[in-house]
């Protein structure tokens, strides 16, 4: 993450309640999570691990006490649970992804099958990066708030290059990515296969990009392209 020491002058002003971000709202997350159980409904039984709402009752049971213990401020539980809906999340796409390239040569799946298959996993690796760079960049949401700026970020983007001279009146003077924000960023990268506006700092954010962008790449080329031609 980068990082750059300076030294702090005696009479340097002090950061303001307008320069402090409120707190990150997590209902944008919580709304993402949930749809990638609901995207999961729309597959095929075959391509899903167990029942097809499996998905979604073990998300929706994993966010009750994620949303408890972010209630109670216990940052540590809040933040390994977390972790563990992303990273199931994050099983359950390659898992489906794997099964429908298998399918493939042998032609098990119907074609209108086939694309609705992948424009269901398309969109879920645009919900599920996004899930991953807003819970890690920065140090997550939880020290974002701690911190009360945003600072040492993966991702540089456009507004953070603003002077906060030319802030717009009323608005907090440094200005901090949301959940939409890096939901902006996982789109691009599915779409564009590229985050565009967005720079990328961290090595770690960079081995993320690669990833979503070739599982975009296989879901657009080789999945749709093939249903596309057998229709």
């Amino acid at each position: 993450m980068l990082h750059i020491p300076h030294k702090k002058a005696e009479n340097a002003p002090q950061p303001t309640d307008r320069d402090l971000d409120p707190p990150e709202p997590r209902w944008p997350a919580i709304v993402a999570v949930v749809g990638v159980g609901g995207l999961n409904l729309a597959l095929p039984a075959s391509l899903s691990v167990g029942p097809r709402w499996l998905l979604l009752a073990v998300v929706i049971v994993l966010l009750i006490p994620v949303y408890i213990s972010h209630k109670m401020g216990n940052h540590k539980i809040n933040h390994i649970l977390g972790h563990l809906v992303a990273g199931i999340m994050t099983a359950s796409l390659v898992y489906s992804l794997a099964m429908l390239i298998y399918a493939l040569p042998s032609h098990k799946e119907a074609p209108v099958d086939m694309l609705r298959s992948a424009a269901s996993l398309w969109i879920t690796n645009v919900l599920v990066f996004a899930s991953w760079y807003w819970r890690l960049d920065a140090g997550g949401p939880n020290v974002r708030d701690l911190r009360g700026v945003h600072c040492s970020g993966a991702f540089l983007f456009p507004q953070m290059t603003i002077d906060p001279a030319h802030a717009e009146e009323g608005a907090g003077a440094i200005w901090s990515p949301q959940f939409i924000d890096y939901l902006f960023l996982a789109f691009n990268t599915s779409t564009a296969l590229s985050p565009t506006d967005t720079a990328v700092l961290s090595r770690w954010a960079k081995v993320l990009i690669m990833a979503q962008a070739s599982i975009s790449l296989t879901i657009i080329v080789i999945l749709a392209g093939r249903a596309v031609n057998i229709l």
